[in-house]
């Protein structure tokens, strides 16, 4: 029952964690970047500006960041640090439908423990969206963002009394773990990734721990008639050094 206090005996164990350039991929149309992304839209300078006003409108992160969503509060957001506006989308962004540890009034940071594992993550879900239309056959690219944690999280790794909340097909059981865990204070969840076998995922509740948050390789995965995509690195541009 909601506002019931839930008992320690009935929560995953906590273990400290000391991981280091955990990998989320995002999107790269959403990475940050010195041009906005309506700049190649615009007619002219006072258009632009009216696509600003237009965006900002229905911004979520912005409205978060202004106090204005009612799953999470403007002082547990981030400002003045590298690349907090990524954190920040990653909690005032949920899902419609939420994700495995959050609902669809507040999002989470997402990562896992190496590059495999978040590729395994990403494929699975976007197959999932070819398979709906029928249709294998699409590129997207993808921005690889590190970050480091030193905390302490809730562990599901050892055990099956939880494993109601690893299921492939069931995000219900995850969903009322992590609003009980969220409720108590948890910081956040260590998890068993359910699309590679061998991999380690972590979600985190709060964007303060979200440490060192950096831009490491992007990558580029073409569809082709099959749920098995073509995965290539993509090489980042060199700039030539200026002459002394």
């Amino acid at each position: 029952m909601p506002g019931v206090a839930v008992s320690e005996l009935a929560l995953p164990p906590i273990v400290a964690i000391r991981q280091f350039d955990t990998v989320r991929l995002i999107p790269s149309r959403f990475a940050e970047t010195t041009d906005s992304v309506l700049q190649p839209i615009a007619d002219d300078a006072q258009h632009l500006n009216d696509l600003f006003d237009l965006d900002n409108a229905t911004n979520q992160r912005l409205m978060g960041e202004f106090g204005g969503l009612p799953g999470i509060g403007v002082d547990e957001l981030v400002f003045g640090i590298p690349n907090f506006r990524i954190i920040n989308a990653a909690f005032t962004y949920p899902r419609p439908e939420g994700s495995r540890f959050n609902n669809a009034e507040r999002g989470a940071w997402y990562c896992a423990f190496d590059a495999p594992t978040a590729l395994a993550e990403v494929i699975f879900h976007k197959s999932v969206e070819y398979a709906e239309i029928d249709r294998f056959d699409d590129t997207v690219s993808y921005q690889t963002y590190f970050s480091d944690f030193n905390a302490e999280f809730h562990d599901l790794r050892r055990g099956r009394r939880f494993k109601d909340c690893l299921n492939p097909e069931s995000y219900i059981p995850s969903q009322s773990l992590a609003t009980q865990l969220l409720g108590n204070g948890s910081l956040g969840l260590v998890y068993p990734s359910v699309r590679h076998a061998t991999g380690t995922n972590l979600v985190c509740f709060r964007p303060a721990l979200v440490g060192n948050v950096r831009k490491a390789e992007a990558y580029r995965m073409s569809w082709s008639g099959t749920p098995e995509p073509l995965i290539e690195i993509m090489k980042t541009p060199r700039v030539p050094k200026k002459k002394s």
